[in-house]
């Protein structure tokens, strides 16, 4: 094995349970235009416009402050729905499985699946919050809910809106999403990651190592994701008491045929691959310089 493959099996170092929040609420703030005409695109009416041509839309009827609508939802996401499964996921690779093993995907991935569950489940009230301040604006003036922030979001549904039936509707769909997106997303990028340092004699510590390995785990969580995102963003944005998740897959595949599944896939990679990397490279940044840990684990 090479000297830098080497550095990839090294000491199994413990990294505070946080590293994978911040590193989201940093990448959210890069990409959150991005994220927010994904949303609207995925929950437009046929024909929808092009990603660029809703960001275009978006900018000249709301102005820059409009590209960063429900902005505070997304930083409250990343505060539970990523932290978990991030954090989940490094306590569960840590603690239970080999060092010997860490790039196994029979250890890596059922582990990715309970921490994806959990994540969706602790975040699904940020997600409502968070898809519904994205889509506001959208809306016409009588069904806008024009929600000040998300804490007034998650109060607002709670009081008037349906409690917390409301606050998790969409659940079963964010669920699979969760577990799709940190099996797709966190392994992916470890056995990637791997491959290239031991494979392909990648330096471990450089960042040309990380962002091809998170590139290359973007491109497959995008697709991966893709159909479970589409639903869950079409249930989150309904009015009302939600339509059954099966029926609203059965009228969709009716009326758009199977390709809605991918509906925003583009729009979807052109914000989740930007993210993907700058998750990766800001949870690498972490480690590196050891922030958060106590000086003898220096």
């Amino acid at each position: 094995m090479s000297t830098n493959a080497k550095q990839s099996v090294g000491k199994n170092i413990k990294y505070p349970w946080w590293y994978g929040g911040a590193a989201g609420i940093f990448a959210t703030m890069v990409t959150h235009p991005l994220d927010l005409s994904k949303v609207r695109l995925q929950a437009a009416p046929m024909p929808r416009p092009t990603l660029f041509r809703m960001l275009k839309s978006i900018l000249a009827n709301e102005g820059v402050m409009g590209l960063y609508a429900g902005l505070s939802a997304a930083i409250l996401r990343q505060c539970t729905y990523t932290m978990v499964r991030f954090g989940a996921y490094d306590f569960l690779k840590e603690n239970v499985v080999p060092q010997e093993q860490v790039a196994n995907m029979a250890y890596l991935l059922p582990c990715s699946m309970f921490s994806g569950a959990i994540g969706g489940l602790a975040g699904n009230f940020a997600d409502v919050v968070n898809i519904r301040m994205q889509n506001d604006s959208a809306l016409e003036p009588a069904k806008r809910r024009n929600y000040k922030n998300a804490i007034d979001g998650v109060y607002k549904i709670y009081r008037y809106e349906g409690g917390f039936k409301t606050l998790f509707t969409g659940w079963k769909p964010n669920i699979i999403r969760g577990v799709l997106m940190t099996a797709s997303q966190v392994v992916t990028y470890d056995v990637f990651k791997n491959y290239l340092i031991t494979k392909m004699d990648f330096d471990a510590s450089k960042n040309y190592t990380h962002l091809t390995a998170s590139l290359l785990a973007g491109l497959v969580a995008t697709t991966v994701c893709s159909p479970a995102d589409v639903m869950k963003t079409r249930i989150m944005n309904s009015s009302g008491d939600p339509q059954p998740a099966l029926k609203i897959l059965a009228d969709a595949l009716r009326t758009e045929g199977p390709s809605f599944m991918f509906r925003g896939w583009l729009p979807s990679f052109t914000r989740l691959g930007p993210f993907t990397i700058l998750i990766f490279f800001a949870i690498e940044q972490l480690k590196k310089h050891r922030v958060g840990m106590p000086k003898e684990d220096k």
